[in-house]
């Protein structure tokens, strides 16, 4: 099949506008909508020191390629990047070393920090301590750190690799669940205090594309997915999201386009909430305490106690584990 723009051979079919692409013209129209996505919602402006949530994942990688050629020779505009080690056994050590080469190759700075040095304790020692479900304590402590370790390099952003099918998984889950309040928080959101904004340029851009992009780049591929991702109600509209975009191709568009429609109500219904400082660690948190100091204390990482009506707390780590 030959490309709708050339006479060169096709690579992929892009089914929710029915055209067939090469190379050249997938990856120009790969990146015009990342750019659209950029100026859009003015993820990135002169003068930034733009961090990147790199894990090492296929997501990450693009994003860490697809930023360094769009803004790798801009004396304006800084890239670093930020990688998190959970302490996940067999799965994150793979991906911490191609996080590290990619970075390498692309002459972006990089941070490597990871849960048992920051926290006190990796992933797989919280889920057999902890009654949680494992993504609620990686969720808050990656969030934790990703914004305190931005924060700490003076970073004016924090972007992460998420894209179409991500999103709209969110969005719908969301919205099945009744959580609005959570999907408020998906609304882009001014500056505040202590908490870095995060931004994703590619979320105008299918899981596939990113995939087919890696290859067509000879990037690292890891497309091994977490062993504790098994999360069933995701599955399940990841599954029903896949088959209504092959019956109805560009049916995520139209999730993503009815949310931004919403933006407005949502944000008059969640208004942004003044941040105030966690008691314990001094992060942003609409709280007394954050939601990873809470943690901390439930695995036994933190004592409390109340004195005077205030919140003291001692750490039962040893000082050489901190």
């Amino acid at each position: 099949m030959k490309c709708s723009h050339c006479s060169r051979d096709a690579v992929y079919f892009q089914r929710h506008s029915g055209r067939h692409l090469c190379k050249k013209h997938f990856l120009n129209d790969f990146l015009k909508r990342v750019k659209r996505s950029i100026k859009k919602y003015r993820m990135i402006e002169r003068e930034e020191r733009i961090a990147l949530a790199v894990s090492g994942g296929k997501d990450s990688i693009v994003l860490a390629h697809v930023l360094s050629k769009l803004y790798g020779e801009r004396r304006d505009i800084e890239l670093v990047a930020i990688t998190v080690d959970e302490g996940i056994k067999g799965y994150r050590p793979p991906t911490v070393k191609i996080a590290k080469s990619v970075c390498k190759d692309l002459s972006i700075e990089h941070h490597l920090i990871s849960f048992k040095r920051e926290i006190g304790m990796n992933l797989d020692e919280m889920v057999e301590r902890g009654e949680r479900n494992p993504c609620s304590y990686c969720g808050v402590f990656r969030k934790y750190l990703l914004n305190k370790k931005a924060r700490e390099l003076s970073a004016s952003k924090l972007a992460t690799g998420h894209n179409l099918d991500d999103e709209t998984q969110t969005i719908l889950l969301n919205f099945l669940q009744s959580d609005i309040e959570r999907l408020a928080r998906l609304v882009p959101s001014k500056v505040q205090e202590g908490l870095i904004v995060r931004i994703k340029p590619l979320r105008e851009v299918y899981e596939k594309e990113v995939v087919l992009y890696a290859l067509i780049n000879n990037l690292p591929l890891m497309v091994d997915e977490c062993p504790y991702s098994r999360t069933p109600v995701r599955a399940v509209v990841r599954d029903f999201l896949y088959e209504f975009e092959k019956r109805y191709p560009g049916r995520k568009y139209s999730v993503m386009r009815s949310f931004e429609a919403l933006i407005p109500c949502l944000q008059s219904m969640y208004p942004q909430i003044r941040l105030k400082r966690c008691k314990v660690c001094g992060e942003p948190t609409p709280k007394q305490v954050c939601q990873a100091c809470e943690l901390k204390m439930e695995l036994g990482i933190l004592g409390l106690h109340v004195s005077d009506g205030d919140y003291a707390y001692k750490s039962r780590q040893k000082s050489s584990k901190n």
